[in-house]
């Protein structure tokens, strides 16, 4: 490693401002361009829209070809002539392969999608070199390890063979990394193109994430912790010191939120240079028209899937929707605080009020729930499904928010709320609500994210951007920025910021259920004009407003890149 492994690395640097004009190609690699897996791709495609107005067509996104033409990226809009007709002119070795066009997104970017051929089977030469420059140990790599690496450092070639395509001098590049996935392209191209400015961007740290996923208390024990010392007991060695070498090593180091900073500084030994919010961007958002139409649709679909689960007529337009979504991590997304918060509103639902809470989030899908499927008038057939499942699941015994609402209903305790729980991801034809995420998000009351790790919280932000107003947390990086930089209630800002620790389980789910309950009760004026301020506060979210952390980010690249070359 370039760096004392027993000291936090600092590093403190005058940033001239304009530096970005000197910038030819900016490169942003990412395993979740074009490939819609969780919160990352939310940070890119909205993020893009204000990048490429700053940048035009220097702007480059690459993503995996994990495409076929059985099945093929929604996202992905091929343009055989992009990067003047790269796709045909371009050599590349180790059987690499591309596809150039544009992510059909706003904004529309350049994309490229990196297919790396054989390049798996030359990673023992590069993982070598890798631990006698930096120190990355992947002797003990396993699971999607090997599949990151092979993808990013395939990218890397591909940045700087079209580097040379177009007559860049690499001196003009920016390449900017995310995550630890891409970490091992990053430091390729330290090797291979050292005239290049790198940044590197964590939205999460490997190590913290698994702390948490663990069931290890992260917050009162957080100074005690050792990134190199949990990495050896949870079997994490490469990933984290595959994420350590390219934060130490990127000429500009970020992350999403102070949150997940004062986390690096402790586990990776090195503070990011910058810290860059995640924004949003509106143009996701419907128009006044198109929003009241998705909104009325969207809550007759929403009670028509609630009555056909439960075989009943209880559910029309005046029940009061809530929800949670994200990815499936059941501690760290707070799906088990969701659950015992929603059993606690049960116990003081307003007398006469209809309530259904959802659970938006992917999980071991199998199939859609046949006798659903019937109730709902389609091809089905009786499969003794669960009466809150939505989709069949592989593991429905082990699935741990299975396994909890089967333990509140033997409790009694979800029988004022009807939890329905659909384990698919909502891309429109899912076979049961068949309306696209961001278009069933107008029609809910309120949104709940109480997550125990979350170094920034798009679920929770893309809630108040539709208009929907939040309950969240601290430990979020979105919950610390509006606990920041505004009186956190939803009557001024659409957003409630409860506090986690290791110790309040029971009195933040109090919290939660006290705040609910008690907006269910406010008459219709005052819940739109809570709607009213979740819009406010996303606009002030807005990217445009964000992106000078970026400029930022790259200035800082960019001046380190100058003052070590002068080495």
């Amino acid at each position: 490693m370039a760096t004392n492994k027993s000291e936090t690395k600092t590093v403190e640097t005058p940033v001239k401002p304009g530096l970005t004009s000197e910038v030819d190609l900016l490169f942003e690699t990412s395993w979740e361009v074009c490939n819609k897996i969780g919160g990352i791709y939310a940070v890119l495609s909205t993020k893009a829209h204000v990048l490429k107005e700053q940048f035009d067509d220097r702007l480059v996104f690459i993503g995996p070809d994990v495409w076929s033409a059985e099945n093929p990226s929604p996202y992905f809009k091929e343009k055989k002539t992009i990067l003047k007709s790269a796709l045909t002119k371009v050599k590349l070795p180790w059987g690499i392969t591309i596809r150039t066009g544009r992510w059909d997104i706003p904004g529309s970017p350049q994309v490229i999608l990196v297919n790396p051929g054989d390049t798996v089977k030359n990673l023992p030469e590069v993982y070598g070199k890798m631990w006698e420059k930096f120190g990355v140990d992947s002797l003990h790599s396993y699971g999607d390890y090997e599949e990151s690496c092979a993808f990013s450092v395939a990218a890397a070639i591909v940045i700087k063979a079209i580097t040379a395509h177009m007559k860049v001098r690499e001196a003009k590049v920016i390449a900017h990394f995310d995550e630890w996935t891409t970490g091992m392209g990053l430091l390729y191209t330290k090797l291979n193109m050292p005239n290049t400015a790198t940044v590197f961007t964590t939205h999460a740290t490997s190590i913290g994430r698994s702390i948490c996923g663990n069931g290890k208390a992260l917050y009162d024990f957080f100074e005690g912790y050792n990134g190199d010392q949990m990495a050896a007991e949870l079997n994490m060695q490469s990933k984290h010191s595959l994420e350590k070498a390219a934060a130490h090593a990127a000429d500009c180091f970020t992350t999403v939120s102070e949150v997940t900073a004062r986390e690096c500084k402790q586990l990776l030994e090195i503070r990011p240079q910058v810290v860059t919010p995640n924004g949003f961007e509106p143009n996701f958002v419907p128009k006044t028209v198109k929003y009241n139409k998705l909104r009325k649709e969207g809550r007759a679909r929403l009670a028509k899937v609630a009555n056909a689960i439960t075989n009943s007529s209880e559910y029309d337009e005046n029940t009061f929707f809530i929800a949670t979504s994200g990815r499936h991590e059941y501690r760290n997304k707070g799906l088990d605080m969701f659950l015992d918060s929603v059993a606690r509103i049960g116990e003081n639902i307003p007398k006469n009020m209809k309530a259904v809470a959802f659970i938006f989030v992917p999980a071991w899908v199998k199939e859609p729930s046949g006798s659903l499927l019937m109730n709902l008038g389609f091809n089905g057939h009786d499969d003794s499904a669960p009466d809150y499942l939505t989709h069949r699941l592989y593991n429905e015994d082990s699935d741990e928010v299975c396994v909890r609402i089967e333990a509140l209903k033997r409790e009694g305790k979800l029988d004022k709320v009807k939890v329905i729980y659909a384990p698919c991801y909502l891309d429109g034809n899912d076979a049961i609500f068949n309306i696209a995420y961001y278009d069933l998000l107008p029609a809910l009351d309120l949104t709940i994210f109480p997550s125990y790790y979350e170094p920034w919280g798009y679920t929770p932000m893309e809630s108040v951007a539709f208009g929907v107003p939040t309950i969240t947390d601290d430990k979020a990086g979105f919950g610390q920025w509006v606990a920041d930089n505004f009186n956190p209630t939803l009557k001024n800002c659409g957003v409630v910021v409860i506090e986690r620790t290791d110790s309040n389980y029971d009195e933040a789910v109090q919290k939660i259920s006290s705040r609910a309950t008690a907006y269910m009760r406010e008459n219709p004026v005052e819940r739109t004009k809570a709607r009213g301020a979740s819009f406010r506060t996303a606009a002030k979210a807005d990217w445009s407003f964000f992106m000078e952390h970026y400029d930022q980010a790259f200035e800082v690249a960019i001046a380190r890149r100058n003052f070590r070359r002068k080495q």
